[in-house]
């Protein structure tokens, strides 16, 4: 019983885990064809700040998904020092929502 017990466990962890890399790979490449990863990375600064720090910054914030989805778009300045994003209209507004929430889920 133990050992049926531990094996479900263990597959749970071994799909969540499956589902984790999924995500991230599809964030890396909607963060590449949309030309973030000239300033982000997910776990590394670079010119803006790393996403998991965007993801832990807005986790507990209700709607979080629409309002990342929207600095995409929009750009802006102020909220991690003095660093600009400039507006990145080019990015489809599904690009911007699925980015959003997928940066939301790196926590």
């Amino acid at each position: 019983m133990r050992r049926a017990i531990a094996l479900l466990l263990l597959t749970g962890l071994a799909c969540s885990a499956k589902a984790v890399y999924a995500d991230t790979e599809e964030l890396q490449i909607l963060l590449q064809r949309n030309n973030c990863t000239a300033c982000h990375m997910i776990d590394k600064r670079k010119y803006g700040p790393k996403l998991n720090e965007v993801a832990q910054k807005y986790a507990d914030e209700s709607g979080a998904a629409e309002k990342l989805a929207k600095k995409i778009k929009a750009g802006g300045t102020g909220v991690w020092g003095e660093d600009i994003m400039p507006p990145q209209a080019q990015v489809t507004d599904a690009d911007a929502r699925t980015m959003a929430k997928l940066i939301l889920l790196l926590k």
